[in-house]
């Protein structure tokens, strides 16, 4: 592929917003190697393929000799993004981000390249640490470069407004602190998903404010959200309806079998390396069962390999079509007598209540035996075959 051609794929597939596009455009034809600033705040210590998308688009402008700037928000963390956000996000501790901040990076790492030459990790309390609260309203007039009318036009704090729901001070703020981390690393390009979109444009204007060579500021682009498999709402762990990066093959394979139909074209798109063409050929070839198992395996290849992918394929296939259970499977340890609400409770349930219901609904299987009572008093013996819901297979360990 052409550099023409890469800058073409790059500006349009998975891109909802381009600001300048066309002296992005420019600048990338040209051979620029522009800085490409990502920011992710350490507020959980999971990924999930909603994220995976803006990595993606940041590996891309890595390839095309860019470099890419990732900016681990262990100071904005301790506040918390409220873009999308119906209630003030609870503040995190010191020990917390930095777990979260270690699982972020190897996470990340799958997708972008830490190792190349065109690559640069920051820390925003490299900046925020040093810099005192005199200094940030005084020396770099933060405070006074914006008002508060633009910040109340943001959908979610007007939302929040109009519904009574309180907005800390804090919140405020927050964009103006990821706007001063374009100037400290002094981006060319920041990008992030469509709800970034007042984020990102404020470090836009603020570069211009400490006027940035052409008094442009940097070039802006979005990419889209990603629905989780529930098929309507974003993909969030909050929601339970992610695919996790750190998910098992087989899980990860299973969660995509169980997306809406409705989805399939827009994974393919913006969660695998397939051309739009290739997938409009599959679209056609495939029937819709054909087309998701391929979308699992293409994905599953990405995060685990194509051995992982293949065997997570395979192992669909023996449970869901065969009804056999899967080759390999986690152990549950029990005592030698229980009773099938101690089994479901310890291998998923998370409450008593949640696993009385599952069972009497069917949702509990021992050695093949549906078991409708709750209370049944089971004798093991040890390597029985356990199913709890449709996916859930387990061994007995006594």
């Amino acid at each position: 592929m052409s550099r023409e051609e890469q800058v073409k794929q790059l500006l349009s597939r998975n891109v909802v917003d381009a600001i300048d596009r066309a002296h992005l455009e420019r600048r990338l034809l040209a051979g620029e190697k522009l800085r490409v600033k990502l920011g992710i705040d350490p507020t959980s210590p999971d990924l999930h393929l909603g994220h995976a998308v803006v990595l993606r688009k940041l590996r891309e402008f890595q390839d095309l000799g860019c470099k890419a700037v990732l900016i681990i928000g262990d100071f904005t963390a301790r506040i918390g993004d409220p873009s999308g956000r119906d209630k003030t996000r609870p503040p995190l501790g010191e020990k917390e981000i930095k777990e979260n901040m270690k699982k972020y990076k190897e996470q990340a790492s799958r997708i972008v390249s830490f190792s190349s030459k065109n690559f640069e990790i920051s820390y925003n309390s490299e900046w925020y640490g040093k810099m005192s609260l005199w200094s940030f309203m005084s020396e770099h007039k933060m405070m006074t470069r914006f008002a508060v009318q633009n910040l109340l036009k943001r959908k979610d704090f007007k939302k929040r407004l109009e519904e009574d729901n309180p907005i800390g001070l804090d919140e405020f703020i927050y964009p103006l602190f990821q706007a001063y981390d374009s100037v400290a690393v002094k981006a060319d390009v920041e990008i992030g998903g469509t709800d970034q979109i007042f984020n990102l444009l404020m470090g836009r204007s603020t570069m211009q404010n400490y006027n940035f060579p052409g008094e442009i500021g940097q070039d802006v682009l979005t990419t889209p959200l990603l629905e989780g498999t529930d098929g309507a709402r974003k993909m969030s762990k909050s929601y339970d309806n992610y695919i996790g990066l750190n998910d098992a093959p087989a899980d990860m394979f299973g969660k995509i079998m169980s997306a809406p139909d409705k989805l399939v074209e827009k994974y393919f798109l913006l969660c695998t390396d397939l051309s739009e063409s290739d997938i409009k050929k599959l679209q056609k070839e495939l029937q819709p069962k054909d087309l998701k198992e391929r979308l699992g395996f293409e994905i599953v290849r990405i995060y685990h390999g194509e051995k992982a992918a293949r065997e997570a394929r395979e192992n669909f296939e023996k449970v869901f079509s065969k009804k056999e259970a899967p080759t390999d499977m986690p152990e549950l340890k029990m005592e030698r007598s229980g009773a099938p609400l101690a089994i479901v409770v310890r291998g998923l349930a998370s409450s008593n209540s949640e696993a009385r219901r599952l069972i009497e609904q069917g949702g509990f299987e021992i050695d093949g035996r549906t078991i409708k009572n709750p209370t049944e008093k089971l004798e093991l013996r040890g390597g029985e075959v356990v199913r709890i819901g449709k996916k859930k297979f387990f061994r007995i360990k006594i």
